[in-house]
């Protein structure tokens, strides 16, 4: 029996981690984490939860990744700190992952093994041939996977693209080989299918950059992602031909830019780029700065640039600003901070919805509709997407022909399992997200957010107070601190009238057994009415009640 389990990234657009399993071998492929919703408080990634494969690490054969963005390799040093398997992935991906592991503290035990297109990778019973996709990252596979059941074809995530200027085009040829052969199940990437046509042209791009540049009197500062090395090429091959020189700003794109370099994806005349500490030396109608913050992360230097809080670069008048990536949702409201803060400063600033400076890696409708002509399958199970678009990439397949019952609409934890040709999705296991908070793994669960949301809407009242353990009476106290609850000197009556119900709360229990437990289970409940009755609000109660 052939069994395909997503442990993440259907359902959500992050968290991407699925196991083939079949006899005794359990191969994993991408293990991606997803940033926080706003509802985490104070969590720093999610990652799937690894349990189903972890209780079987004796089955455990091989990790292989589809390209090198954090939802697909994410959450690989939490995996390697349970168990250590090989690691399969391309020359860039591998090159990320390797000093992903090195922050860690686990790249001196780890097994790192290249794969490419073209190339064959045996581990029985499955047998994995990759296949080259056009993605918003460098050097992204697709994968043709051999099993006894049949082939499997996993897209990863992909985009057909027919410009010339591209990295590295998907090999739509090879999708349609393997169609030929006969394919048992298609799993193709879904996060565009809302969206009709097709993927527009990183020509388009290019040719609304080298607008925005050339007609710029003063410098230009792009922001993207750090692991978009096409996005750089277009931009390198813009200016080589003119005076202006590039700096790379920032640890994320300046690692990425050194390895694409390192493996001759990224060609950089060497009288184009300067280091930051050159910037001064030219005018500024000849630099162009390419750094990261294009998501409105707080520590970024673009949101250091926009509070004017950046040690070497200070943004000013004449300055085009050019936010060279789509607005991911959730982080609408950070970007657009950092989008005011530049204009305040003086800066014009291009972004995604004023002007065409950026492409999606995802393919549109058009695209997912000729993957699936092409590929032919047997079954097919949308993957890597929002229920909704799982849902519409569905009825999309079957627009293509393809019956209603061999279309599977799979979330995290069913279990796709085949047998001689024949599939059922009966059987579910457990899955969940499981938080990442500092040094915490799993210990932040839905009690800890609950407490964290009320803290930060309702605030904290802390009651300090000692008894007198023989009598009873009152030695301090009772003191009330109010964090994030009042402002003390301008409602301290509030916290006065407060001190009152405690005493009254005191006297009834002081000939009581236990009367401090008395006193600590009772307090919370009468001041929490009183606060709720004067306020209108619900502070966390945190009694503190020692007796001497």
């Amino acid at each position: 029996m052939l069994k395909i389990i997503p442990l993440g990234g259907l359902g959500e657009i992050g968290l991407n981690m699925m196991a083939l399993e079949c006899g005794e071998k359990i191969v994993i492929i991408d293990v991606g984490l997803m940033f926080p919703e706003d509802y985490m408080l104070g969590v720093d990634y999610v990652i799937p939860d690894m349990g189903y494969v972890l209780q079987q690490k004796s089955k455990l054969a091989a990790l292989v990744l589809t390209h090198a963005h954090e939802d697909h390799i994410g959450a690989l040093p939490y995996l390697l700190r349970e168990v250590n398997l090989p690691i399969y992935g391309t020359p860039f991906t591998l090159g990320l992952v390797r000093h992903k592991l090195e922050e860690h503290g686990l790249l001196a035990n780890a097994s790192l093994n290249l794969i490419g297109p073209g190339q064959r990778l045996e581990i029985e019973p499955f047998a994995f041939e990759f296949i080259r996709v056009n993605h918003s990252v460098v050097d992204g596979v697709g994968m043709a996977i051999h099993t006894p059941e049949g082939l499997l074809i996993h897209t990863g995530d992909f985009k057909i693209s027919e410009s010339p200027h591209d990295c590295m085009k998907t090999d739509m040829d090879a999708f349609a080989r393997y169609g030929d052969m006969g394919v048992l199940a298609l799993m193709s990437d879904s996060t565009n299918v809302e969206k009709e046509g097709w993927t527009p042209s990183d020509e388009r791009v290019s040719n609304t950059l080298q607008r925005l540049i050339e007609n710029s009197s003063g410098r230009v500062i792009v922001a993207l992602f750090a692991s978009n090395i096409c996005r750089i090429q277009q931009i390198v091959n813009i200016i080589k031909e003119g005076s202006r020189k590039i700096i790379f700003n920032g640890r994320s794109i300046e690692l990425s830019v050194r390895i694409a370099k390192e493996l001759n994806l990224l060609q950089i005349p060497e009288n184009v780029e300067i280091g930051l500490e050159s910037i001064n030396d030219y005018p500024d109608d000849q630099v162009i700065l390419m750094t990261t913050g294009s998501q409105g992360e707080p520590m970024s230097a673009l949101a250091r640039m926009s509070t004017g809080t950046h040690k070497q670069i200070k943004t000013r008048d004449g300055d085009t600003v050019i936010l060279s990536s789509k607005f991911i949702p959730g982080n609408e409201k950070a970007i657009a901070k950092i989008i005011n803060n530049l204009f305040r400063k003086g800066a014009n600033v291009i972004y995604e919805k004023i002007s065409e400076i950026h492409v999606s890696g995802h393919a549109f409708r058009d695209e997912l509709t000729m993957m699936i002509e092409m590929v032919r399958p047997k079954y097919f199970i949308p993957i890597h997407g929002e229920y909704r678009h799982l849902y519409h990439h569905a009825r999309l397949a079957e627009a293509t022909g393809i019956p209603p019952e061999r279309v599977l609409l799979a979330e995290d934890g069913d279990v796709i399992a085949f047998s001689q040709g024949e599939v059922n999705v009966s059987e579910k296991i457990p899955t969940s997200r499981v938080l990442v908070d500092g040094k915490g793994i799993g210990d932040v669960g839905r009690l800890v957010l609950k407490e964290r949301r009320l803290l930060s809407e309702e605030g904290m009242v802390v009651i300090t107070m000692a008894l007198d353990e023989e009598t009873g009476f009152v030695l301090f106290g009772p003191e009330i601190v109010s964090k994030g609850f009042v402002f003390q000197t301008e409602s301290g009556h509030i916290l006065e009238d407060a001190k009152c119900i405690i005493l009254e709360i005191v006297e009834d229990a002081v000939d009581m057994p236990h009367r401090a437990m008395v006193i600590r289970r009772r307090l919370p409940g009468a001041l929490r009415e009183y606060f709720n009755f004067t306020m209108k609000r619900r502070p966390v109660i945190l009694p503190f009640i020692l007796e001497i």
